[in-house]
């Protein structure tokens, strides 16, 4: 089941992910928010759609804008909206 690890802590688990451009998007009732903060980045893509982002914390340490996710995604990723997936060294296992 795929796992989104950072500074030895499970963020989300769900074997219910899908993989959009090599990026696993965990399901928003998968994630651990404890760990997340919301973020006032934005970016957009072409065919997703405005993404926001969330920074993660855990045990006093800050990773800027590591997750990421489209709350009203375009009609081609209407099946990724509200799923949050992980980058800035977060790491995803799949065991």
């Amino acid at each position: 089941m795929p796992k989104a690890i950072w500074n030895g802590a499970v963020l989300a688990e769900s074997d219910q992910t899908v993989v959009v451009e090599g990026n696993h998007y965990f399901p928003s009732d998968a994630i651990n928010k404890q760990y997340f903060q919301e973020s006032d980045t934005h970016t957009t893509c072409p065919w997703k759609g405005v993404a926001s982002y969330y920074s993660i914390a855990v045990d006093g340490q800050v990773n800027k804008d590591a997750a990421w996710y489209y709350p009203n995604a375009k009609e081609k990723a209407k099946n990724i909206e509200g799923y949050v997936a992980f980058w800035k060294g977060v790491k995803v296992e799949n065991n």
